[in-house]
């Protein structure tokens, strides 16, 4: 599955301050437990989540290989649609149990089953059980400012298809995402115009190919 994908669906929102420790700066450090319940609380405590971004890959020196924007929609458990406009268009769409990666110049549609392993599938930090993130990551938790916190996880599973996510908070609200994968590209999304737990129709979960998309079948992580 394509990296920019796992990147974008991982959801979260404001970090919650009891549960964090003040250094002796005056900022705010965790990391393990205490990291985990602040983000998993978190987590689980909105329904829907609505942005447009910006996205933008770099390769391991640094340079940007590809930027593009769109809008994502995503709603509990495991629903989520992603389009990236022209001239690199792509549609994503999640119905909880199988991926759609839809590339409308190809005219090709690829379908994912919906892996059950958080270092693998990251969505489900947006659709799954979050109650325990300590079994799947490492993580830590840093006070960039006083407005701006940031949590980072590194997948425990040896054969994670990222190496480190990084997510950046803006008064309490997800901003930035940062994404290494295990080929050392960084992937990075920010966010605007962040819409909080208002309804989103069913249909917009759907999408309904024609017969001139050649549909493939994958496998989960790939």
């Amino acid at each position: 599955m394509p990296h920019f994908l796992q990147a974008v669906l991982i959801l979260a929102l404001a970090v919650p301050a009891t549960a964090l420790s003040a250094d002796h700066d005056g900022g705010q450090k965790a990391g393990g437990e205490a990291a985990a319940k602040a983000l998993s609380e978190r987590l689980s405590g909105y329904s829907t989540f609505q942005a447009r971004f910006t996205q933008f890959l770099a390769d391991g020196s640094g340079d940007r290989v590809q930027e593009s924007r769109g809008e994502l929609k995503a709603r509990r458990p495991g629903y989520f649609y992603w389009h990236s406009e022209p001239p690199l268009e792509q549609v994503i769409v999640s119905d909880s149990e199988e991926v759609i990666v839809y590339d409308p110049d190809l005219l090709q549609a690829t379908v994912y089953p919906m892996d059950q392993k958080l270092s693998a599938t990251p969505a489900l930090l947006l659709s799954g059980e979050v109650g325990d993130l300590t079994e799947s990551f490492s993580i830590r938790y840093e006070e960039v400012t006083s407005s701006r916190h940031r949590f980072i996880l590194e997948p425990k599973e040896p054969d994670s298809l990222f190496l480190e996510l990084k997510l950046l908070f803006e008064d309490g609200v997800l901003d930035e995402m940062r994404l290494y994968d295990a080929m050392e590209q960084l992937s990075v999304l920010m966010f605007d115009d962040v819409v909080l737990n208002e309804s989103i129709d069913d249909d917009v979960f759907t999408l309904e190919l024609d017969d001139s998309v050649d549909v493939i079948r994958g496998q989960a992580g790939r």
